[in-house]
């Protein structure tokens, strides 16, 4: 093979692009201080996984509202794996000590994991309604988090592929205002409770899905001890309240209907 030929063909490196990614963590402290390497990746990592995360959670809803359970079934287990991905990279992010956080933090400058767009995607796709989700962010971000809001959230498209196989949830719960966050709704616990007891194939989507709320929840239960360990009641890089913040998003389900569900069978 020619050095030409070699050069034009498709390797590991190229497909990946594995050059300009180890390019992309660029420290900003002096010397630079050793553990800002591991702080840029592990958030950066995060990035790829909010990534990925937008991509499954599309295509589970894509396969519910076709009604394609064994397909919704595989991409609701992966997602679950993958929440279970993020929470262990917490298990990483904690073998830094606070002392070596305050090594570097003070160059992050106002920068915060509450920019995140990609978060704020996940959760308005997760059915997260309100005007403080995005009003930090950049306008065309917020054009496309506006965009989400306005359409099927994960859970609209759970009830559409429950009613596509016949089960009476409500009409006006399938034609509600997809810019309204979703209230718990004592009629479609109802039929959940007869789809447990009558269709083994929904009701395994329907745990599938308590699966990933119950991964969100042990995600931020995770990320709020370990910024508290790290940082106490010190205010965010970015402004935020910091731990206050991030405990006032505890123990909020997605699915709602599916929890209360549990102290009636």
């Amino acid at each position: 093979m020619s050095d030409e030929n070699f050069d034009s063909a498709l390797t590991y490196t190229s497909y990946l692009a594995v050059d300009e990614l180890l390019n992309l963590q660029r420290p900003l402290s002096v010397g630079p201080e050793h553990d800002e390497m591991l702080f840029i990746i592990i958030h950066q990592t995060y990035e790829l996984w909010f990534k990925q995360l937008l991509h499954e959670f599309a295509q589970a809803q894509r396969a519910m509202e076709s009604g394609d359970t064994h397909y919704a079934l595989a991409i609701l287990g992966r997602i679950r794996t993958i929440m279970k991905v993020c929470v262990t990279q917490i298990d990483i992010l904690e073998t830094m000590t606070p002392l070596q956080f305050n090594s570097f933090r003070s160059y992050l400058s106002s920068s915060s994991g509450f920019q995140s767009a990609q978060f704020r995607k996940v959760e308005a796709l997760l059915g997260r309604r309100d005007t403080k989700m995005a009003g930090h962010l950049p306008p065309a971000v917020q054009a496309e988090i506006a965009l989400i809001v306005s359409e099927n959230s994960v859970w609209d498209s759970a009830l559409a592929y429950l009613a596509k196989r016949g089960h009476p949830i409500p009409q006006d719960v399938l034609g509600r205002d997809r810019t309204s966050g979703y209230e718990a709704n004592l009629a479609v616990q109802d039929v959940l409770l007869d789809i447990h007891r009558t269709d083994p194939e929904s009701a395994m989507v329907c745990e599938r899905l308590l699966d990933i709320d119950e991964g969100i929840q042990e995600w931020r239960y995770r990320h709020v001890k370990m910024v508290e360990r790290t940082i106490g009641h010190k205010i965010g890089t970015g402004g935020s309240s910091g731990v206050e913040y991030l405990s006032s998003t505890l123990f909020n389900p997605v699915f709602k209907d599916l929890w209360e569900i549990r102290s009636r069978f």
